[in-house]
């Protein structure tokens, strides 16, 4: 069964061919009807092969896809081919299979949102698709996703993502750890992401000029102002945080190289859970594993680091070194 995800943009082009009775469809023409198909909405010209179509056809023919009517004509040495029924096509079809999976997973994703405030919304969509398209019956739970629905600030997300949305400025006030007296920004709202089970909104900051992160459970209230909102031109957040672990990142800092000698005990963990996208192994010897990191050092992965105990040992640069030496000096003193 074909599954990738430009299958369902050649079955409903290869639909489309089959259905429509005022022309011939060959091989060579239902592969280029796929090509124009998949251009138009990826903006790919990477060609198919002649295979791939006759194992689309076979899934459309068969159970697990639409069971679809298809007649082959012989024309000459060539074939083409067409619905029996040229009033058939599969956008009028019950789910298949392949669909009903594909339902089941993003109900997955969803449930990830239920119990939230102001997602309540979220319970009954999911109750009626389910109970539409029959994805539960009787199917015990099988998923868990990491959550905390109590978290302080959760209550905020639903109007947050709106604002960004609908490009609102917010007038926020927000109460720092590092602060007892509240502070009041005028943010330009951008972006929402998750980290360690914590949410943080991404934003112009009027005030520093400057893309600036508050995380939700920190944001005492808010208020849409009537202000000309600015769009957002100069970060993609797709590769804003490519050069560091968390969300603290600092405009215009390199990214510096990171040397760590991993014991062996630890190493399985760190090998199979990389510490950063740049993560890369130097050397290794019977005892522990040296490994190499390109990224800014913030407070994030300062932590991250000192969760490992004396798994890690740093040994470059030398800013990291004192750092992590004067956290378990401070940590021995407590004892």
């Amino acid at each position: 069964m074909a599954t990738n995800k430009h299958a369902t943009i050649r079955y409903h082009a290869l639909d489309q061919c089959f259905s429509n009775p005022g022309r011939i469809y060959f091989i060579e023409d239902l592969i280029e009807a796929c090509n124009n198909a998949l251009y138009e909405f990826t903006g790919s010209d990477v060609g198919i092969k002649r295979r791939q179509i006759f194992d689309d056809i076979t899934f459309m023919e068969s159970e697990q896809g639409w069971s679809i009517p298809l007649e082959r004509f012989k024309e000459g040495r060539r074939v083409y081919y067409r619905y029996d029924d040229t009033s058939f096509s599969i956008r009028n079809q019950a789910i298949n299979e392949m669909e009903a999976n594909q339902l089941r997973e993003t109900l997955l994703i969803l449930t990830r949102f239920k119990g939230m405030p102001q997602f309540d919304w979220m319970e009954e969509m999911l109750i009626r698709m389910e109970s539409a398209f029959n994805l539960k019956g009787n199917q015990a739970s099988f998923v868990s996703f990491e959550q905390n629905p109590y978290l302080k600030g959760l209550n905020h997300f639903a109007e947050l993502f709106n604002a960004i949305q609908y490009k609102k400025v917010l007038s926020i006030k927000y109460q720092s750890f590092k602060n007892d007296a509240s502070q009041t920004f005028i943010i330009h709202p951008y972006y929402l992401k998750q980290y360690n089970n914590r949410w943080f909104l991404f934003g112009l900051n009027e005030e520093y000029e400057c893309i600036y992160n508050l995380p939700l459970d920190r944001i005492n209230s808010f208020e849409a102002v009537v202000k000309s909102y600015v769009e957002n031109t100069t970060v993609d957040f797709e590769e804003y945080f490519d050069d560091v672990v968390g969300v603290t990142v600092k405009p215009g800092q390199e990214p510096v190289k990171v040397l760590l000698q991993v014991s062996k005990q630890r190493w399985p963990y760190i090998e199979t859970k990389p510490l950063h996208g740049s993560q890369k192994v130097k050397c290794r010897n019977e005892e522990s594993v040296t490994i190499e990191l390109s990224l800014q050092l913030n407070n994030e992965f300062i932590s991250l680091l000192f969760s490992f105990g004396e798994d890690v040992k740093v040994i470059a640069p030398e800013e990291l070194i004192l750092i992590l030496k004067n956290k378990a000096e401070s940590l021995l003193n407590k004892y």
